[in-house]
């Protein structure tokens, strides 16, 4: 084993990584004990510490596995008492659920499990149950069940709690679900970009759409499969819909690389983690990339990198949140709702288009020290 793995198997161990559990083990030398790389014990002296590939490689050389993180287990402690808080949630979702009820099902301190619950699923106990509840409600509704019988079937105490949930979790009123989206007034224009054609539509509150294509019939065909019982109206020439022609402009001069930032009101519905995701996403700077495990981990939910690829996938703006600058962990673009050659033509247009703005920073700095 060179040195240089010796030192970031260190630099994994110091920083407690759970993402490099699994992958390899440490040993103790005065302790005869292994641990998992993220192992919370208190942290030894380098020069006693030694590293192997699993745990059987470690027993064949005398050591023993530790009892607080164990090593061997295929799900830790905290795994397993989060499953527990979960399925507790799950099964008393028509009843009043407090931190504390599901801390004691789940046999650890409220604190504790408020933290790594968080850490593990990606959301608190009371979003996941807010979540469930939602997505419930949907699949009653779907099923045309009425509205106050939905309501009380997916577990909300009083009518006035789903409504007050509609707006995060449904993006419309659950009446207006029930219907397809029906009731819902959307506008929508199309324009030629450098990258073919480009779709926006709109509500009343914002953005609801952005989507790239060839020609303009496969653009509505894809916004009459998300609002399919919505009212929808192309805006051609003329005067009026000045807030969605600025909008779509916004967006096309950033795709073209003459933008610097898409500044348009947004109206997304998702649940809390996707929420928490998409807004890093718009944090990513413009030239810039990251890793599915990077996001996961700038959220605290470092072991949540398959939901947030979900998240990503699930995107109705994916050109305003900028789900095209995430990629694999080996720096593969990955894959791209419309088509991997348009996702590298973003990103090279993007990384020139940020060198161009550094370069234009620095002579500005130039002169003012002159």
């Amino acid at each position: 084993m060179s040195r240089a793995t010796d030192d970031a198997r260190w630099a994994a161990v110091v920083a407690r990584d759970r993402e490099q559990d699994g992958r390899f083990i440490y040993a103790v030398a005065t302790t005869g004990v292994y641990c998992r790389p993220s192992c919370a014990s208190r942290r030894a002296l380098r020069a006693n510490v030694g590293f192997y590939a699993n745990p059987d490689a470690a027993e064949k050389a005398g050591f023993r596995a530790c009892l607080r993180c164990e090593p061997r287990a295929t799900e830790s402690s905290a795994a397993r008492a989060v499953a527990r808080a979960r399925a507790f949630v799950e099964a008393h979702l028509d009843e009043p659920l407090t931190l504390a009820s599901i801390a004691r099902a789940s046999a650890m301190s409220a604190t504790h499990l408020q933290r790594t619950f968080k850490r593990i699923v990606g959301v608190s106990p009371r979003q996941y149950a807010a979540a469930l509840r939602a997505d419930r409600l949907k699949a009653h509704l779907r099923t045309g069940a009425t509205v106050s019988r939905a309501t009380f079937d997916a577990g909300y105490s009083a009518s006035s709690r789903v409504y007050d949930a509609a707006t995060a979790q449904l993006g419309m009123t659950p009446g207006a679900y029930r219907r397809g989206g029906e009731g819902v007034h959307i506008r929508y224009m199309t324009v030629a970009i450098s990258l073919g054609r480009l779709l926006v539509a709109a509500t009343e509150r914002g953005v609801c759409a952005v989507t790239l294509g060839d020609d303009d019939a496969t653009l509505e065909i894809a916004l009459n499969s998300e609002y399919p019982q919505a009212t929808r109206t192309r805006v051609r020439g003329g005067r009026g819909h000045e807030d969605l022609r600025g909008w779509i402009a916004t967006v096309a001069a950033h795709l073209d690389g003459t933008e610097r930032e898409i500044a348009v009101p947004i109206d997304v519905a998702g649940t809390p983690f996707q929420q928490r995701v998409w807004s890093e996403l718009r944090r990513i700077p413009l030239g810039e990339t990251r890793s599915y495990s990077q996001v996961a981990a700038s959220i605290d939910a470092p072991r949540a990198v398959r939901a947030v690829a979900s998240a990503c996938a699930s995107n109705r703006v994916a050109l305003v949140i900028p789900c095209h600058r995430v990629v694999r962990e080996s720096g593969a673009l990955g894959g791209y709702r419309w088509g991997i050659a348009r996702k590298e033509r973003l990103l090279a247009r993007e990384h020139g288009f940020a060198a161009r703005l550094m370069k234009v920073d620095r002579s500005r700095a130039a002169v003012t020290r002159r």
